[in-house]
């Protein structure tokens, strides 16, 4: 694989995840920690010390890239573990680490120089000045750019960017405030920001009535299922609300991003990654999700004005597409 213009970053929840990524043409995986450092802290999930290293190994060996994903916010005197996950992401050598708190920033820049920093989508800087105030003072080198933006925004922000911009090019999609969910914490005391949980799992409850399928959050009500509907996994931004009489996704919907289609306008706006989001997902869906993406963008690379999206690539990723539906989310907002 020649070096791309456009990296492909995939999502890896676990060591067999990851050898997916890599062998089906990822460019870079990110991982986590099994803790609360990071935003997918689900029973499970997520690399102990062997498995980091070897994942490292493995990526490394093939000329691919792993990223650490250290992007939740510690309590007030309770950074111990951030740092010292930042301690251990420098001795094993990994490509960059992913933060979003400013305090681990400083602590990363002072005591581990030599580390790669990437401004998670948790920091939630979605304009030159605050992606810029955090290459001056912290020395990051790239900034993953929240999905709150109109495509027009987004190259915008690119364009002016004083360093490499990733964004996400396919995957679920939360409430348009990256990083700052309270509804999690509203029903569960819990969320991504604090516990690397947004809905965990010992708050669901599934009940079946004889009105429907129930799905709640400790007590409270997300959706009802009819006989035959797809039951999704019950998260608060995507559940069905009853608003002036009115019973509908009153929040967001649940379908995932899907960014094959402006892909073109991303490279020639000079995205330098684009990533997968899902790292609770199996290794089964990183493989079919990253082989779709490398054949995309080589062929946007390669092809240029003439790349068009293929049917079996929207079919294959729709297969996998939360409530097998896709969207462009905020990149397409005529509004703006």
């Amino acid at each position: 694989m020649t070096s791309p213009s456009l990296e492909l970053v995939c999502p890896a929840g676990s060591l067999p995840a990851l050898k997916a990524a890599i062998d089906h043409g990822a460019d870079c995986v990110y991982l986590g920690f099994r803790d609360a450092t990071n935003a997918r802290n689900f029973a499970g999930l997520n690399f102990s010390e062997d498995a980091i290293i070897e994942g490292i190994r493995y990526a490394h060996d093939r000329n691919r890239k792993v990223f650490l994903a250290l992007n939740t916010y510690p309590q007030p005197g309770g950074d111990g573990p951030w740092r010292r996950a930042l301690d251990r992401a420098a001795t094993h050598g990994i490509d960059a680490v992913i933060l979003a708190d400013p305090g681990l920033m400083e602590y990363a820049a002072r005591v581990h120089s030599q580390l790669r920093l990437h401004l998670s989508v948790q920091g939630s800087a979605t304009n030159i000045d605050a992606i810029a105030f955090y290459h001056r003072h912290f020395g990051i080198a790239r900034a993953v750019l929240p999905r709150v933006l109109s495509l027009a925004q987004a190259e915008k922000v690119i364009e002016h960017s004083p360093v490499e911009i990733e964004v996400f090019g396919f995957g679920s999609l939360c409430v348009m405030a990256e990083g700052r969910c309270q509804l999690s914490s509203y029903a569960t005391g819990e969320s991504p920001n604090t516990h690397g949980v947004c809905s965990p799992a010992k708050a669901v409850r599934w009940t079946r009535t004889p009105r429907a399928l129930e799905a709640r959050l400790y007590d409270v009500l997300i959706d009802r299922y009819g006989d035959g509907e797809q039951a999704g996994y019950p998260t608060l931004c995507k559940g069905r609300f009853d608003v002036d009489g009115e019973t509908y996704y009153a929040i967001e919907e649940p379908a995932s991003l899907n960014t094959l289609e402006i892909l073109p306008k991303l490279v020639a706006a000079g995205a330098r990654a684009v990533k997968i989001e899902g790292r609770q997902r199996s290794p089964a869906y990183v493989a079919q999700v990253t082989k779709v993406w490398r054949a995309a963008i080589d062929a946007c690379l390669a092809e240029h004005g003439r790349y068009t999206v293929r049917r079996e690539w929207m079919t294959s990723l729709d297969n996998v597409a939360e409530g097998s539906q896709h969207t462009l989310g905020a990149y397409h907002r005529p509004w703006k």
